[in-house]
């Protein structure tokens, strides 16, 4: 299962809760969203996005999210959530998600959000800090290094 996720150097597990669940007897449709906001503010915290929002007050916004569904995920089940940054711009960047689901061994959905940066002092789109695209090339770097491997 862990191949299904070789070109994602950041991966999230997430328990799929009961209450999760909708009428149909599967995962509901806007969860996945959660799920992809969690491995989002993983990936963050990879790359010290928030430590550094805090500091200087520039920060994400999601501007766009899409998913687009595969396989129905159910109560119980365990995901793996593989996430990372596939374009870089000087004032946003494009993640890309695939949540994998321990019970089916399969990628059960993907995903991609648009990430722009935006100063909330100035309520305006900033740029991405030198230091924040220097840490998203060092996490990408390492699915580089462990498909060499392989």
């Amino acid at each position: 299962m862990k191949e299904l996720l070789n070109e994602y150097p950041v991966i999230t597990k997430v328990p799929v809760a009961w209450g999760e669940m909708d009428a149909f007897n599967h995962v509901n449709n806007v969860v996945y969203f959660r799920y992809f906001e969690t491995a989002r503010i993983e990936y963050f915290r990879e790359v010290a996005l928030m430590e550094e929002m805090h500091k200087t007050g520039v920060g994400p916004v999601l501007s766009e999210t899409s998913c687009c569904y595969k396989l129905p995920v159910t109560f119980p089940d365990t995901l793996y959530i593989g996430s990372r940054v596939s374009e870089l711009k000087d004032d946003r960047f494009t993640m890309e998600y695939a949540i994998v689901s321990q019970k089916l061994g399969a990628v059960a959905t993907t995903g991609t959000a648009k990430v722009v940066m935006f100063d909330f002092n100035t309520n305006q789109k900033a740029t991405l800090s030198q230091l924040l695209v220097d840490s998203i090339q060092a996490i990408e770097a390492r699915t580089i290094v462990q498909q060499e491997m392989v």
